[in-house]
C-alpha cells in the first residue's frame, strides 16, 4: 500500500489548495518534505492523522488527546485547524484533507485506488468523511461504517503511532517504566503483532460467560449484583479522575521546571554561577569540613600537651635516666631486703629442725657454719651503695610507669601521629578555603536587587515543584490502593456470580464457552511466545546494524507477564542495561530498531512518515540510519527533516540513491505552500529561503 497523492486545503498554515504527488516508479522508496522551523512539517503530519481518524485521533497519540482537552474539546479543536486568514475572509470557509491510496488489498473488493477525504465547514459546523473506491462509493464502506472501514481495512488507529511518528518523541518507547505505560504499549504491540484479534475473541468469550452467569438470577441476587457493579464503576471513575489529576500535575511540573531552569540561567547572567541546590550542598560541605577541623584540632591539642617534653630534648633523656636509677635503687633495695629476710628465715628453719636428721654434733656445727658463711658471702658481694647518690624526685612506682609510657610514646609513635594530624589539618584547611571561596563567588552579587528577585522567584518555583511532587506521590499511593481495592472487589463480584444457578441450556453453553476460553488462552500464549522470539531476533539485529558501539547491547530479551510485555537490553554478561543510562541518541536508536522490528513483524504494508528523523544522532549513527533503516523499513518512507541541522548535504548525498521525490515548504506572510524542488535542487532552493513566518 502506498500514498500516491495528498491534498490539503486551508489546513492551519497551509492556505488554499496544496497538492503533493508522491507516486513513484522503480524501487526508490524515500521522499523528503523539508522546511524550516514553523513552516508546517508537524502540521502536515497532523493533517494526515486527522484525515484518517478525525475525532478518534485522540486514541492515536497522547499528544492529540492533550491538545483536544487543553483547547476545550474536539469542536474547538476543529476550529483551530482552519487557516486563520481563510476564517477571517469568509464565514463559509472550510478545511479539507484528502489522501489517495494505491496498491491496496481489500478482501473481496478488487480495487486500484482508494480516496479518503475529510472536510469541516465553518458555517455548518459539520465534519464529513467520504471514501471512494476507484472513484465510486461502495456499499461495504457504508455497511461497516467509514471509521470502522479505515480502522479494519486501512490502518488500525492503535498502531498508527508506529507509522506516523516524531522520531525525537518516539523515545517514549524506551522510557516506558510504569505498569500502565507498559500495559498501554503492550496493547499496541499486540495490535502490530496480530495478537489483538485473538485477545478480542478471548474478551468476548469472557463477556459471554458473565452474561450466562447473570441469567435467571433472583431479584435479591440481581440487586446485590447491581450494587457490586455500581461500586466497581465508582472505583473506576475515581481511579480515572485521579489519573487525570496526575496528568495535570505532570503538565504543571514541566512548566515549573522550565521556569526554574530559566530563572537559573538569569541568575547566572547576573553573576550567580551556581544553582541553589549546589549552593546548599556547598554550605553543607563547609559545615562538615568545619566539624572535621574541630576534631583534628582536638587531636592536635592532645599532642601539644606532650610537646614541652619533646622540646626538652636531652634534658628529658637525663630525667628518664635519673628516674630509672632512682627506681632501681629504691625498689631494688627493698627487693634485696625482702630476699635477705626470707633467706635468713629459711636457714633458721633448717637449723632449728636439724635434730630430726639425727646428725652428729660436729656435722651440725659444720652445716651451721656453711650456711652462715654463704649468707655473709652472698650479701657482702652485693654493692649496697647507692648508684644514684642523692634522691631528688622520689617518684612512686605508678608515677614512674606513667612517665615511662610517655617517654616511650615520644621516642616511637609521636612523630608519625603528629605528621598525620598536621597533614589532615592542611588538607582540611585547603578544602574549607576552596569551598568558602565558591560560596562567596556564588553569593557575590546576592545584594543585587534583580538577582535577589530571581533567586526568590526560583525558590518559590522550586517549593511549588516539591509540593507538587509530594501531591503526585500521595496520588500514586491512593491510585495504588484504589486499584488494589478494585481488583479485590472484582474478584468478590466474580466469586458471587459463580454461585448463580444456571438454567440447563445456559449450563451447556457455559461449559462449551469455558472450554473454548481455555483453548484460546493456550493459543494466545503460544502465539505470544512465537512472536516473542521473533521480535527478540529482529530488535537485536536492528540494534547491531544501527549502533556504533560494538557489543554494547549484546542481546535482547522480551518478557511477557500476563498482559504486560517489556523488553530488556542485555550486555555481554547477560546483565540488564538500565534504559535510563542510555543517552537520548541511544534511546532513539533503540526505539528506531524496535519500530523497524514491529513493522517487519506486523506484515502491514503502509507508508511510514517520520518527523525530525535525525534529531539526536551523531554523524556515525545518522549514516547507519540512512543506509540501513530508511531504505528497508517500508516500501514508502516520507521524511520531514530540518536541512543542514538534521540532514546535511553529505548525508543527503548518501540518501540520494533511494530518493524518489523532494519537496520544499515555502513560507510567506500569506501562509505556507509545498513546491516540488527536485532531488538534485533541494538544497539550492532551500538556501534561497530567508524569512520565517510562523502560524
Amino acid at each position: 500500500m502506498k500514498i500516491s497523492k495528498i491534498k490539503l486545503n486551508n489546513f492551519r498554515i497551509y492556505k488554499g489548495q496544496n497538492e503533493l504527488n508522491l507516486s513513484s516508479k522503480g524501487d526508490k522508496n524515500i521522499s523528503i518534505i523539508a522546511g524550516k522551523n514553523g513552516f508546517g512539517k508537524t502540521t502536515f503530519l497532523t493533517s494526515l492523522i486527522w484525515c484518517f481518524y478525525g475525532k478518534l485521533m485522540t486514541q492515536v497519540e497522547d499528544k492529540y488527546k492533550k491538545d483536544v482537552k487543553n483547547i476545550g474539546g474536539y469542536d474547538n479543536y476543529l476550529l483551530s485547524l482552519i487557516n486563520r486568514d481563510a476564517k477571517n475572509e469568509s464565514s463559509d470557509a472550510s478545511l479539507a484533507v484528502e489522501v489517495e491510496l494505491e496498491d491496496l488489498l481489500i478482501p473481496s473488493i478488487p480495487c486500484r485506488k482508494v480516496n479518503i477525504r475529510r472536510t469541516y465547514n465553518l458555517k455548518t459546523k459539520e465534519e464529513t468523511l467520504q471514501i471512494l473506491i476507484d472513484g465510486d462509493e461502495n456499499e461495504l464502506t457504508k455497511d461497516v461504517g467509514f471509521e470502522v472501514f479505515i480502522n479494519d481495512f486501512i490502518l488500525p488507529r492503535e498502531i498508527a503511532k508506529f507509522f506516523f511518528f516524531d522520531a525525537e518523541k518516539i523515545v517514549s518507547l524506551a522510557e516506558a517504566k510504569s505498569k500502565s505505560e507498559l500495559r498501554s504499549l503492550s496493547k499496541a504491540y499486540s495490535e502490530v503483532l496480530g495478537i489483538k484479534k485473538y485477545e478480542e475473541l478471548k474478551n468476548n468469550l469472557e463477556s459471554l460467560l458473565i452474561k450466562l452467569r447473570r441469567r435467571g438470577v433472583s431479584e435479591h441476587e440481581e440487586f446485590k449484583l447491581k450494587e457490586l457493579l455500581s461500586e466497581e464503576d465508582e472505583l473506576e471513575k475515581i481511579i480515572s479522575h485521579n489519573q487525570d489529576k496526575q496528568d495535570e500535575i505532570d503538565k504543571y511540573l514541566v512548566i515549573l521546571k522550565a521556569e526554574s531552569d530559566s530563572l537559573q540561567e538569569k541568575l547566572i547572567r547576573e553573576g550567580n554561577s551556581i544553582t541553589l541546590e549546589e549552593l546548599k550542598d556547598l554550605k553543607s560541605k563547609r559545615d562538615f569540613l568545619k566539624g572535621e577541623s574541630t576534631i583534628i584540632k582536638q587531636k592536635l591539642r592532645g599532642l601539644i600537651d606532650i610537646m614541652p617534653f619533646v622540646i626538652a630534648g636531652k634534658h628529658l633523656g637525663n630525667l628518664y635516666n635519673q628516674l630509672g636509677l632512682e627506681n632501681d635503687n629504691l625498689f631494688g633495695t627493698v627487693t634485696e631486703q625482702i630476699l635477705k629476710k626470707e633467706l635468713k628465715s629459711f636457714s633458721k628453719s633448717i637449723l632449728d629442725h636439724s635434730d630430726l636428721l639425727s646428725l652428729d654434733s660436729s656435722v651440725k656445727v659444720k652445716i651451721e657454719k656453711v650456711i652462715n658463711s654463704s649468707m655473709i658471702s652472698k650479701f657482702n658481694k652485693t654493692d649496697t651503695t647507692s648508684k644514684v647518690g642523692k634522691v631528688y624526685l622520689d617518684f612512686k612506682e605508678e608515677t614512674y610507669r606513667e612517665f615511662d609510657a610517655i617517654y616511650n610514646n615520644i621516642k616511637t609513635t609521636f612523630l608519625s601521629q603528629f605528621r598525620t594530624i598536621v597533614k589532615e589539618e592542611k588538607i582540611n584547611k585547603a578544602l574549607l578555603s576552596r569551598t568558602t571561596k565558591k560560596i562567596k563567588q556564588g553569593e557575590a552579587r546576592k545584594d543585587n536587587h534583580l538577582a535577589k528577585q530571581f533567586r526568590n522567584e526560583k525558590t518559590k518555583a522550586d517549593d511549588k515543584i516539591e509540593t507538587l511532587l509530594n501531591e503526585k506521590n500521595e496520588l500514586l499511593v491512593e491510585i495504588g490502593g484504589l486499584r488494589l481495592k478494585f481488583g479485590s472487589h472484582k474478584k468478590v463480584r466474580s466469586e458471587y456470580e459463580k454461585n448463580f444457578n444456571l438454567v440447563e441450556t445456559d449450563k451447556k453453553k457455559y461449559d462449551i464457552t469455558q472450554k473454548l476460553l481455555i483453548k484460546i488462552n493456550e493459543l494466545i500464549k503460544r502465539i505470544k511466545n512465537d512472536k516473542k522470539y521473533s521480535l527478540q531476533k529482529s530488535v537485536s539485529l536492528g540494534l547491531k546494524k544501527l549502533m556504533h558501539k560494538k557489543d554494547f547491547i549484546y542481546n535482547v530479551r522480551v518478557n511477557i507477564i500476563d498482559d504486560v510485555m517489556d523488553i530488556d537490553l542485555l550486555d555481554k554478561n547477560e546483565v540488564v542495561i538500565n534504559k535510563d543510562s542510555l543517552s537520548k541518541g541511544e534511546q532513539q536508536l533503540y526505539a528506531t530498531a524496535l519500530l523497524k522490528a514491529l513493522v517487519d513483524e506486523s506484515g502491514i504494508k503502509f507508508p511510514v512518515f517520520i518527523d525530525s528523523p535525525l534529531q539526536k544522532f551523531d554523524k556515525y549513527h545518522s549514516k547507519n540510519i540512512i543506509k540501513e533503516f530508511y531504505p528497508s523499513i517500508s516500501e514508502q518512507v516520507v521524511l520531514f527533516p530540518l536541512l543542514e541541522k538534521e540532514l546535511s548535504e553529505i548525508e543527503y548525498e548518501i540518501l540520494k540513491p533511494n530518493l524518489n521525490k523532494a519537496f520544499l515548504i515555502q513560507n510567506t506572510n500569506q501562509g505556507s505552500k509545498i513546491i516540488s524542488a527536485g532531488v538534485n535542487n533541494l538544497f539550492k532552493e532551500f538556501k534561497k529561503e530567508k524569512d520565517v513566518y510562523t502560524y
